[in-house]
């Protein structure tokens, strides 16, 4: 069914956000856990993701595909350079710098939404929404504070981190742009489509390695694809229909939340004070992101 067509959801798009963030938080794992190059790592997550979705979207929504106008199709590629970006830049950046610092740097993608949403959905951002995204940025800055490494290596793994957030705000804006036109599956299966031919590009230009891996990687690889962007970042990109970017881009802080209780069990990582009250500071946020979105939710 085309988005035209679609009246109300099915599902409330505040579940399918819970749905996102649990699946989206097990990616920063399955990349820890894979024995790869970081950019290998997102042309797989991101590659096998299209081989999953190229046939049902083909199945069920293929008279739409055929019928993407240039701007659509332009705009859909557009996101997906954003996409690619996103992780390209993020992924990278863990090889220069903490990973404290890198998610800090990567989840000040709700500020930059909020700056660049007026201009780019023209959506107009709400008192409680800004709110959010202040508090959202305060508890990052808490998550990560004293994990900030200094020198020049440092220095550039922090400045690939912080392109990782701009790109990912303006994947999630372009698909908020998107989203009000085009159904889910012929929107992710060229977004996602575009990254994959971007990242893979890339592997090959660097002479990254494409086999050789272990089992335990190859299963990180799927767990990438099927998983973390398959269910976490489809469903987001759903809910993108019916939730403004800013919601979106300050629920997708509950991932380094939830990555952390995980990375707690698997890999014994402590937590300290000030990572539990930014985690605080993050839950709330996404509460009063939540609250600001709710009459648009009734609607």
């Amino acid at each position: 069914m085309s988005v035209a067509g679609e009246v109300r959801p099915r599902v409330h798009p505040y579940a399918a956000l819970g749905v996102g963030i649990l699946a989206v938080s097990t990616g920063a794992i399955f990349a820890r856990l894979a024995d790869a190059p970081a950019l290998v790592t997102a042309a797989y997550r991101v590659g096998l993701a299209v081989l999953l979705l190229s046939p049902l979207a083909w199945l069920t929504a293929r008279r739409e595909l055929l019928s993407l106008g240039r701007r659509d199709l332009a705009l859909a590629g557009l996101s997906g350079l954003f996409l690619a970006l996103h992780f390209a830049s993020w992924i990278s950046s863990l090889d220069y710098t903490t990973v404290s610092s890198s998610v800090v740097l990567v989840d000040t993608n709700p500020l930059w939404v909020g700056l660049m949403t007026p201009f780019v959905t023209g959506d107009r951002l709400r008192p409680a929404m800004v709110i959010s995204i202040v508090v959202s940025v305060v508890g990052g800055v808490l998550i990560g504070a004293g994990d900030f490494a200094a020198g020049g290596r440092a220095l550039l793994g922090d400045g690939l981190a912080l392109a990782g957030g701009v790109s990912a705000a303006a994947y999630l804006l372009m698909g908020r742009r998107l989203r009000s036109r085009l159904s889910l599956l012929p929107y992710v299966t060229v977004c996602y489509g575009a990254a994959a031919v971007i990242l893979w590009a890339l592997v090959l230009a660097l002479g990254l390695p494409l086999t050789g891996f272990t089992a335990g990687t190859w299963a990180s690889f799927a767990g990438l694809a099927l998983i973390s962007q398959v269910v976490g970042h489809t469903t987001y990109n759903w809910a993108l229909k019916w939730c403004s970017a800013g919601l979106i881009a300050v629920s997708l802080l509950g991932e380094p939340v939830i990555s952390s209780i995980i990375a707690y069990f698997l890999f014994d990582e402590g937590f300290t004070l000030l990572k539990v009250l930014g985690g605080g500071c993050v839950l709330v946020s996404i509460y009063l992101a939540a609250r600001a979105e709710a009459p648009v939710a009734q609607e």
